[in-house]
């Protein structure tokens, strides 16, 4: 009888340490996770992408002004006949060039204000201003700035002096944005995995992500963080960097 109270007292024990080496096990690993999740390092990930113009336009436009409106619109009529001439001349389709609506302006007042020999006098200006102005479309991107130069040069010498300029269409953010997004934390998780090793630890999973705005830096805007800005015109450059919060293990 003695012998079966001993076996049933070892059991117990037994069974009572091996509950408690358990208990203390599961305390220790849900303290050791707990511990775990304040161990984290924020990294920044940056991505650059540069961004060729898909197409590109040339706009001008001109004015004339007077006092008889007839005898403008027959002059600006002439004028414009002539540039598209011109331009059909030098290999632009005419499908290329869209006229654009003419504007007039009808002045009441046909006098205005000016200082002459510092004192106020009433100058005559002219009642009727009509503008007229053309779209160009380029299908070279590359050389549009360089025809658009010698365009304003050509119709100078042929007396058809107007005012020109140039614009492009660049891709949409939306189709580019995945690619910047995953460049971005790659570069994120590179740094974090050398902060990783400098403490003696392991790169965990992502603990919280926050994409930063996408900048754009090019000749027509500028972004100061960016490592380099694009000299031509039809190159822009989208930027963006994201904040990663990782676990370590």
């Amino acid at each position: 009888m003695e012998n079966k109270s001993e076996s049933k007292s070892i059991i117990l024990a037994f069974s009572i340490l091996l509950g408690l080496f358990l208990l203390g096990f599961f305390i220790f690993k849900g303290l050791k996770t707990f511990s775990d999740k304040d161990r984290v390092v924020t990294v920044k990930g940056l991505a650059e992408m540069n961004m060729t113009a898909t197409s590109a336009i040339i706009d001008l436009n001109f004015s004339n002004s007077g006092d008889n409106l007839q005898d403008i619109i027959k002059k600006t009529e002439n004028k414009k006949t002539a540039i598209i001439t011109y331009l059909t001349s030098i290999g632009y389709d005419k499908n290329d060039i869209t006229i654009n609506n003419t504007g007039v302006t009808d002045r009441q007042e046909y006098y205005e204000t000016q200082w002459q020999n510092n004192q106020q006098v009433q100058v005559k200006i002219d009642r009727y201003t009509i503008l007229q102005s053309l779209t160009v479309q380029s299908k070279d991107v590359k050389t549009t700035e360089d025809k658009t130069a010698q365009i304003k040069m050509d119709l100078v010498n042929k007396d058809l002096t107007s005012n020109l300029s140039t614009d492009y269409s660049f891709p949409d953010l939306n189709s580019i944005k995945p690619q910047l997004i995953a460049e971005s934390t790659k570069n994120a998780r590179i740094a974090g995995e050398q902060f990783a090793n400098d403490s003696q630890a392991k790169l965990g999973k992502i603990k919280t992500a926050s994409q930063g705005q996408i900048t754009i830096a090019g000749k027509y805007y500028y972004d100061e963080e960016t490592s380099e800005k694009p000299k031509e015109p039809f190159i822009q450059k989208a930027r963006v960097v994201s904040t990663i919060v990782f676990f370590l293990e």
